[in-house]
């Protein structure tokens, strides 16, 4: 039987993408109406598992999640939609809440972890660390894996998208910080073939979009 490619376009109702990388399955689901993704990533040689962001749709993730239980559940912003999920994983799981501290208060699950800029977080024997990027919320956060720097996986939540970066409500101000934040955090230091599994629709790379960086400053947006 051939193993289907991954592709990261994934639907809602339709069946999870699975993506396996050295030590580490990423498995992404689309839940709710506003057609949000959900990241199941488990380690190899433990079989520990962590989901970024219970969006919605508990019995969905829940499905994807399995007997093998949730230790972990890191929600990227606060906004709402990203959210929906969260009360119902926790009871069922028991996973440790994880969230940035300028965030964590407008989450409607207390957060267990408070997860700054640049600290890690582990899955079983695999690292991820924390980029903090001001704009789309306060505290906003993406995830980085980068255990083959030739080839990182950042997990960017809703700050960065193909075709742009995370909506900033027409306001200047958080735009330029958005903006800064993944020409210097993202952009800057990691190569072009950064693979980007977004909060919302499909993958990209930064190669992919970095060529782009200068039509979204004039824009605005």
């Amino acid at each position: 039987m051939s193993v289907r490619e991954y592709t990261g376009d994934v639907t809602v109702g339709g069946p999870a993408d699975v993506r396996q990388l050295p030590g580490l399955t990423v498995t992404k689901v689309a839940v709710g109406p506003f057609d949000n993704n959900c990241y199941l990533l488990r380690c190899a040689a433990t079989g520990e598992q962590l989901l970024i962001d219970a969006a919605n749709e508990p019995d969905t993730l829940l499905r994807v999640i399995g007997d093998a239980g949730l230790a972990t559940v890191v929600t990227t912003h606060r906004h709402p939609d990203h959210v929906q999920a969260l009360s119902d994983i926790v009871a069922a799981t028991g996973a440790t809440t994880v969230a940035h501290p300028d965030d964590a208060p407008e989450i409607p699950v207390p957060t267990a972890t408070l997860l700054g800029d640049g600290e890690e977080i582990r899955v079983g024997q695999v690292t991820l660390r924390a980029i903090h990027l001001v704009g789309h919320t306060p505290g906003s956060i993406a995830l980085l894996h980068d255990a083959d720097p030739a080839a990182p996986h950042l997990f960017t939540g809703d700050c960065l998208f193909p075709g742009g970066p995370g909506n900033t409500r027409n306001d200047a101000a958080a735009f330029t910080s958005l903006m800064d934040g993944l020409e210097a955090k993202v952009f800057g230091p990691l190569p072009d073939t950064t693979w980007i599994y977004p909060g919302h629709g499909k993958d990209s790379t930064l190669g992919h979009e970095r060529p782009h960086l200068a039509e979204w400053r004039a824009r605005g947006w």
